[in-house]
């Protein structure tokens, strides 16, 4: 990343978040963010939707909606209107946080119309609480901002490792021949990176997809039989499901996804941020999350679900280099065709797991990475920071190494320790007003002093 900020670029140039790249290269950054988000974003919609046991026809109309949600969001928070965006490259996407609490309001009485009552109340409720979020900024100075980007890259890097097994509940799951496939990609990856020159290098993630996907086909890892099947034009109408009812519960379990996702959220788009050397001020990152509330109500308009950052794509950013919020914002133009176009979804879909597992593993270990690089700037000495890391790490990592962990507390707080994004953020914060901010704390420390140097060369907001 480089460490030019924007305030010292030469007149009149363009800031990377702001260039626009020649239309052959925009479509091909942007097909890379879709394909790394795909599997993540059809995911919640199916769950829920099997949760329910609904027909096939309901389920592939709930993945066309969210894809073309999702392409909304994306464009939304990437090109911004008025006080919705945040105006980087942030790729949107259904947020895994909400699938328990919607599976039991959806298989209780109410079914998905209380969900899209509950979704649309919490997308309100995020819009309001926008500017308290962007005043909460200084408690994320770098050694915050490090640590949670570093639990956002170790989270991750499971599901890569699901998928490069052959995905979730594939009879064949671990199979040598599907670990064969997923090394292939990530050396075809590594290999395109290296030695490919300019621009073929920036589209490494791209190139192996392709390349594993060539090898997949005839060795009868998939086949695109499902596209002749699937329909032309599919377009999602409002409340398709029936007029949406609110049920106090419901729309209480949905309100505390709310603030699990507005936590998540700023610390994806100040990882952004340091990739992009775009510094998220309070005012832009209240700009965000606004967006992602009212990309939650069209959500429960559209038949869909709440709608968040999606961390694979910020690994995306860092790895490739490439920052332009356009690239971004094409790659929402392309999800919106696709919810418009099942046919063309039904392409994407036949991409086989172990093929998205191998560029994964190289876009989530770049996020753990960048975590680590951020967390350098941050001084060690005589002071309780690396306390502060360390047991964020551990309680981060504690649902995603034991998944059942939290399954004997109350739904409300599976619903928040069980994102080891979440908890983690949540400890690093609480830490570090513990050990740096409060009466007593060594506010004067060289880590401190450190942590509000390495804020003015990033552009994140410093502790006050």
């Amino acid at each position: 990343m480089s460490t030019t900020s924007h305030r010292f670029l030469p007149p009149g140039s363009a800031h990377p978040v702001d260039e626009l790249p020649p239309a052959a290269r925009l479509g091909a950054f942007g097909l890379q963010h879709v394909l790394a988000m795909y599997a993540g974003a059809v995911a919640v919609p199916l769950i829920v939707g099997g949760a329910m046991k609904l027909p096939p026809a309901d389920l592939a109309y709930l993945i066309n909606a969210d894809l073309l949600v999702c392409g909304i969001a994306t464009v939304l928070q990437c090109v911004g209107w008025w006080r919705f965006g945040v105006r980087l490259p942030i790729m949107q996407g259904c947020t895994f946080a909400a699938v328990s609490p919607m599976v039991l309001i959806g298989t209780g009485d109410g079914g998905l119309p209380a969900i899209y009552g509950s979704v649309i109340v919490a997308g309100l409720a995020m819009i309001l609480l926008a500017p308290v979020f962007g005043r909460l900024l200084r408690f994320f100075p770098p050694l915050v901002t490090g640590t949670v980007i570093l639990i956002i890259g170790l989270s991750l890097l499971p599901v890569a490792g699901n998928w490069a097994a052959g995905g979730s509940g594939s009879p064949d799951h671990g199979a040598p021949k599907n670990l064969a496939l997923a090394a292939g990609v990530l050396l075809a990856v590594l290999a395109v990176q290296r030695f490919a020159p300019g621009f073929l290098g920036r589209v490494a993630v791209l190139a192996g997809i392709i390349a594993g996907t060539a090898v997949a086909v005839p060795l009868g890892y998939t086949g695109f039989d499902g596209v002749g099947s699937a329909d032309w034009l599919g377009v999602s109408t409002p409340f398709h499901f029936g007029a949406p009812s609110f049920e106090g519960a419901a729309i209480v379990s949905m309100l505390v996804v709310a603030l699990v996702t507005m936590t998540e959220t700023t610390g994806d788009f100040i990882a952004v941020g340091e990739m992009t050397d775009r510094g998220v001020q309070p005012r832009r990152l209240a700009d965000g999350l606004r967006a992602d509330g009212l990309s939650t109500m069209l959500g429960g308009v559209f038949n869909t679900f709440p709608y968040t950052a999606y961390a694979q794509n910020v690994g995306l950013v860092g790895m490739t280099r490439v920052r332009s919020r356009w690239v971004v914002a094409a790659a929402g133009g392309m999800l919106v065709l696709l919810g418009l176009l099942p046919k063309l979804g039904a392409v994407v879909a036949a991409i086989p797991a172990p093929v998205l597992g191998g560029a994964g593993l190289v876009m989530f270990g770049t996020v753990a990475a960048s975590g680590l690089r951020t967390l350098a700037g941050v001084d060690f000495r005589d002071n309780h920071n690396l306390t502060v890391v360390a047991v964020s790490v551990a309680v981060g990592l504690l649902p995603v190494g034991v998944p059942d962990i939290y399954a004997r507390f109350p739904d409300w707080f599976q619903t928040v320790m069980d994102s080891g994004i979440s908890a983690g953020c949540l400890t690093a914060i609480a830490l570090n007003l513990l050990f740096n901010h409060l009466p007593g704390s060594r506010s004067g420390a060289p880590g401190e002093r450190t942590a509000e140097t390495s804020a003015e060369t990033t552009g994140a907001t410093p502790r006050g």
